[in-house]
């Protein structure tokens, strides 16, 4: 069982030998499809015995997409430069290869997430399911920009890997509040490209509804301030959103 990791980057230079890192010790190849970084993303990555691929960025889930059509291998693991594996994700990994997939087509891991340097643990943010490990030809990238997930075909067996794709994802407040700003119209752009812009009294009751569930509902406070900020923060994203969508 040999596995080709692949990752879309940036200006990734802060994170990429960090994911670089994590994926070599169990991994037979390691892609890098990049969008013209003008930073040291790329002299990084290829330092790192990487294969760097430049490609135009259409999107994220675009971007996958075409990432994963460059695996030498049949097993693809994707990562964002943002995200590593932990040591039990590697491990688990590893005794994966030895032992061989069992009949399983894909399998998901939990991803924890980092937040002003806090791993947050509750709410909407953990578990956080992904599906991250997969047969390339058996499904592919799918979802509403910027939010994309791999779907495969209906009759695949998936099954769980112990440990975290740990995300180093937010380190401050001011930089949540730009990536809010950014892919709310990203996300709004995308509902409006699917005929979805009418859909106006979302603006109220979405942020309601995500602020009960993520903050109440799911735990949020269990993790103290940055849950409550997370919980606010995400409420007020889903406004921006549907704000943006209408106007």
């Amino acid at each position: 069982m040999k596995i080709s990791a692949v990752i879309i980057t940036f200006n990734e230079e802060k994170n990429i030998a960090r994911c670089v890192a994590s994926v070599q010790p169990v991994c037979d190849e390691i892609i890098i499809v990049d969008s013209f970084s003008t930073d040291r993303t790329c002299e990084i990555s290829e330092q790192l015995g990487c294969r760097v691929i430049q490609h135009p960025f259409e999107g994220h889930i675009q971007q996958k997409n075409v990432a994963k059509e460059y695996a030498q291998f049949p097993w693809v693991l994707s990562l964002d430069a943002d995200e590593a594996l932990s040591n039990d994700l590697q491990q688990s990994i590893k005794a994966l290869k030895t032992k061989g997939p069992i009949g399983f087509e894909g399998f998901t891991v939990n991803r924890l997430n980092q937040y002003c340097g806090q791993w947050i643990r509750h709410g909407y943010w953990y578990p956080d399911k992904k599906l991250r490990l997969w047969l390339r030809d058996h499904g592919e990238w799918t979802g509403t920009n910027p939010h994309d997930r791999f779907e495969m075909r209906p009759s695949a067996k998936i099954g769980h890997l112990i440990g975290d794709l740990l995300h180093y994802s937010i380190a401050t407040k001011e930089e949540h509040l730009a990536i809010i700003h950014k892919y709310s119209s990203i996300g709004a752009a995308a509902l409006k490209e699917k005929g979805k812009g009418h859909y106006w009294w979302k603006r109220f009751t979405s942020p309601v509804g995500s602020f009960i569930g993520g903050y109440l509902m799911r735990r949020g406070f269990l993790d103290g301030w940055a849950g409550f900020q997370i919980s606010y923060l995400s409420a007020y994203a889903k406004y921006l959103k549907y704000k943006k969508l209408t106007q």
